[in-house]
């Protein structure tokens, strides 16, 4: 098992490219499933999640062929999915178990062959993350919902999902794809009530209008889906992910450092979590190839900050802050509103120096004047990269253990930091 040794203490200063987002790129791979002409995706990250989901893809007859590999520092991989027949409507549980995202595949499955057989998903261990809301928005188009041997079974009478409205008692992102990837097929019209607002939703929809769905209300609370009776192919490029974009403006703070990250609307896509960043004290300056990010003041500002659904501060930024907070002036309030098990980082910083104390799911943060290495363990991905964040602010070494869970999100972390001039390196520790 891989770790990474980061000697703390350099100042990071240069470019880093921001790559495809992970929460956009998966969904739209899903997406391939509903036509059977060719859906041509370009900037998709090279990560672990990726891989997972294409030898899901693959399963069900996806076609995958990479047709440019420019590298996570040259504009990513463009990748062609081509889904000429559905051979299995089953997704078994040794492939899905491995990411959550795997649930994606059920609507697509259902809207197109009428049936589908997904295994109930995995993931990072941060919380409860039940799919009641996907199964019973499909209930509300008429699909027959089975539960039985850790399988979802699904079947849509007449062979075709019917529309309908479908009202979310909560936000749920997964859900709102899922059904708003099988409406595209459906008969009639479907109302998506109380949808998820998050930029991957709005960038999902785009790609199905591209592929002839007729999808309206994008970026709002109300999706309206009138459904065809086929998909063609289609091009899309993966939107900026937000949450990488986020962690590398963390880093060039925590180091009071200066890092440009490239891309395009990159101001727009840190929506939540740059007010949040500014108030600890980052700069913010666009340029010609994306945003420039720096700490302001010799000092990080403590701040209150309460996670939330977009376009509020998202949880996935929520460990990265933290770790920002450890050495911040006075005292910040963090409070967890998605997940009731994501602060699992925090025993860990407190390993490195860190001062935090939690009281059911909001941690008080006091600012220490430094932090120490330490050999930390990674619970989760954002977790994961908190780690990275004390580690390159920390005086000694840090060994980050577990990145198993990092190469699910950050697209070559280790030689985008490095270029910046971070002290970081990948070994192997066995036993670890």
């Amino acid at each position: 098992m891989d770790r990474l040794v980061i000697t703390g203490g350099n100042r990071l200063e240069g470019q880093i490219p921001i790559s495809g987002a992970k929460n956009a790129a998966l969904p739209l791979m899903c997406a391939g499933l509903l036509s059977s002409d060719s859906l041509v995706l370009s900037n998709l990250p090279q990560l672990a999640d990726i891989r997972t989901l294409s030898d899901l893809l693959g399963g069900h007859g996806a076609e995958l062929k990479v047709e440019r590999d420019g590298g996570p520092l040259n504009g990513g991989r463009t990748l062609s999915i081509t889904t000429k027949d559905i051979t299995s409507t089953v997704a078994p549980y040794d492939i899905v178990r491995k990411m959550r995202a795997s649930i994606l595949v059920l609507g697509p499955l259902l809207a197109r062959e009428g049936e589908a057989t997904v295994s109930l998903p995995g993931g990072c261990a941060i919380g409860n993350r039940p799919i009641d809301l996907h199964l019973k928005g499909f209930q509300e188009m008429g699909a027959e919902i089975e539960l039985k041997e850790g399988y979802v079974r699904a079947h849509a009478p007449g062979g075709r999902l019917e529309g309908g409205t479908v009202h979310f008692p909560m936000v749920s992102v997964g859900a709102t794809e899922n059904i708003l990837m099988a409406a595209t097929l459906a008969r009639g019209t479907t109302v998506i009530e109380n949808a998820a607002r998050e930029p991957e939703i709005s960038d999902l929809a785009n790609c199905l209008n591209k592929m002839g769905a007729r999808v309206t209300g994008i970026g709002s609370e109300t999706l309206t889906v009138e459904g065809v009776d086929r998909l063609h192919g289609g091009e899309h490029d993966v939107m900026p992910d937000r949450i990488e974009a986020g962690s590398y403006a963390a880093a060039a703070a925590i180091t009071n450092g200066q890092i440009e990250l490239t891309g395009d609307n990159l101001k727009q896509v840190l929506t939540g979590s740059y007010d949040v960043l500014k108030e600890a004290g980052l700069g913010f300056e666009q340029t010609d190839r994306g945003l420039m990010c720096w700490l302001k003041s010799d000092h990080i500002q403590g701040i209150n900050v309460v996670t939330q659904p977009y376009p509020g501060f998202p949880t996935d930024m929520q460990a990265q802050v933290m770790a920002l907070m450890t050495l911040c002036d006075g005292a910040s309030v963090i409070t967890e509103t998605i997940f009731e098990n994501r602060f699992m980082h925090v025993p860990e910083l407190a390993r490195m120096g860190a001062d935090i104390t939690v009281h059911g799911n909001t941690a008080t943060v006091r600012g220490v004047k430094k932090l120490l290495g330490a050999p930390v363990m990674a619970t989760d991905l954002r977790a994961s990269m908190s780690l990275v964040l004390a580690g390159l602010a920390a005086e000694g070494e840090t060994y980050v253990n577990r990145i198993y869970h990092l190469d699910r999100g950050y697209e070559a972390l280790v030689e985008k930091l490095t270029a910046c001039g971070a002290k970081i390196i990948r070994e192997k520790a066995d036993g670890v």
